[in-house]
């Protein structure tokens, strides 16, 4: 089975002339260099939606007592 997609994308011209370049200059394939760089792209997303997920969580007062909670049960297991 076929572990690629073909799809049609237009592209600044700007854009299209550093692709090109970096490809050439790492010496690996434009469309591993787009793959590459869409991967780290989607990670700093989810990092930022996860960093804002605790953002908001410390403001919840539910989740800070729950947080409480749990931190005193772990103080307790490890005091004994």
């Amino acid at each position: 089975m076929k572990n690629t997609v073909t799809f049609t994308s237009a592209l600044p011209n700007d854009i299209i002339t550093l692709i090109n370049d970096y490809s050439k200059k790492l010496k690996i394939p434009k469309s591993k260099l787009i793959s590459n760089a869409v991967k780290n792209y989607i990670y700093e997303l989810k990092r930022q939606e996860y960093i804002q997920s605790f953002k908001r969580a410390k403001n919840d007062p539910d989740i800070v007592a729950l947080s409480e909670e749990g931190l005193n049960d772990f103080l307790e297991l490890i005091n004994k």
